[in-house]
């Protein structure tokens, strides 16, 4: 494949992208290492320190093998993840992904280590689409938990309420979920007769996330939108909860253009450095807010809190400020932990320099 270094011949060059998301935006980013003779492509799985990823080949595409080892990093969020646009070198020696393009946007959520550091989910997506069955009630403080990551992405949250055929009230879980989230279009879908599938597919410009727990009938909603069978399904258990079907996050662009990144069901949505989400998700306490009669006021029953008045009389639900307040206690926990670990690391880091250095001294005192 020949790498020109003008925008036509990236253009004509990388035209077999555009399935994948490549605009002249990212011809642009891309133009530096076009010059240093790497390859770009955007990647459509990881697993264990290895990624596929898709690169342009003649008059279509190829998947290939890389290793990611040029660009590790002791920062997981710094790590290649599914929807990265990665620059790579192609040799006897093996693919590698020797560069990544800076992200637009980042599906960030707290990892399950006790180290508290992040977990990338999905990169470079514009819209984040939570999957929520309609087989049991659901679980409002978690579709807020998932609107607050969508929103700290960049990203555009869409809520999107499945297994409408079984639901007794789908248009009442709607208008409930719709309460808690504020500026997100909320659809009600039905993969099994097809109801509001329609709407669905029109929503999926660009790159979509699909997020959600195990059992939501995120591999189903795939399946539809791919028109064939792209993920397996498994039936869900009798209490909704769902068998993770999908294991790792995958890549894959639509029949009707736009690209679709299907997860794995998640059992914990942690909070991480969320804070800017939390304040979409909960705009209309942050605008009570405004009215409290001291600046810090946390909303705890200090005199003057106009958001504890609201509670009072009638105009804010206790379930919503109760969730808030949680979501908040835990975000500034994460945010604490996260310092706590870099002033750490950074002094590990200032450590190391100053036993090189004193090494470095000690040999030429000695020659």
């Amino acid at each position: 494949m020949r790498h020109g270094s003008s925008s036509a011949g990236q253009a004509r060059d990388f035209q077999p992208l555009i399935a994948y998301g490549w605009t002249d935006e990212i011809a642009g980013l891309f133009e530096p290492h076009v010059e240093a003779g790497l390859v770009p492509g955007r990647i459509v799985r990881v697993d264990r320190g290895r990624c596929d990823v898709v690169i342009a080949e003649g008059a279509g595409v190829t998947l290939v093998h890389a290793d990611t080892g040029p660009v590790a990093d002791p920062d997981p969020t710094r790590m290649p993840c599914t929807g990265d646009w990665a620059a790579l070198s192609l040799g006897a020696a093996g693919t590698f992904v020797q560069a990544m393009v800076e992200r637009r946007t980042a599906v960030v959520r707290s990892s399950a280590s006790q180290r508290s550091e992040g977990q990338v989910l999905a990169a470079n997506v514009d819209t984040v689409a939570v999957a929520v069955s309609l087989a049991v009630a659901p679980d409002l403080g978690r579709i807020e938990r998932f609107l607050a990551l969508a929103w700290e992405s960049g990203a555009q949250p869409l809520v999107v309420l499945t297994k409408a055929d079984v639901a007794e009230d789908p248009d009442g879980v709607r208008e409930s979920v719709e309460s808690v989230a504020p500026g997100v279009d909320v659809l009600v879908v039905s993969a099994a007769t097809g109801e509001g599938m329609d709407v669905l597919a029109a929503c999926m410009g660009g790159t979509v996330v699909l997020v959600g727990q195990s059992g939501a009938g995120k591999s189903t909603i795939t399946n539809f939108l791919m028109g064939r069978t792209a993920m397996e399904v498994q039936q869900t258990r009798g209490d909704g909860k769902g068998r993770h079907t999908t294991t790792t996050r995958e890549l894959m662009p639509l029949p009707g253009g736009g690209v679709l990144i299907d997860t794995p069901g998640l059992r914990g949505v942690g909070m991480y450095d969320a804070a800017d989400g939390l304040q979409q998700v909960f705009s209309e306490i942050e605008a009570l807010a405004e009215d409290c009669r001291f600046r810090d006021c946390e909303h705890e029953g200090e005199p003057g809190c106009a958001v504890v008045e609201a509670v009072e009389d009638g105009v804010l639900a206790q379930r919503r400020l109760d969730s808030y307040r949680k979501l908040l206690r835990e975000n500034q926990w994460i945010a604490a932990r996260s310092d706590a670990r870099l002033r750490q690391e950074q002094y590990k880091a200032r450590q190391a320099q100053g036993r090189e250095g004193r090494a470095n001294m000690m040999a030429k005192r000695g020659g």
